[in-house]
């Protein structure tokens, strides 16, 4: 499993609380590489409808 795909099942996991998601989020965002950080983020908006 990628460290990609083990943020997104954490993030799904988490996605009940949003402050616990937003920790999460940032965690995610810094340990990944930047093409991968932005993956996740165009995933979170998708996913979750951010606006």
């Amino acid at each position: 499993m990628s460290m990609l795909d083990y943020s997104k099942l954490i993030l799904e996991s988490v996605s009940f609380d949003a402050s616990l998601f937003l920790k999460e989020l940032r965690k995610a965002y810094k340990r990944l590489l930047q093409p991968e950080a932005e993956e996740l983020l165009i995933w979170c908006v998708a996913r979750y409808q951010f606006p």
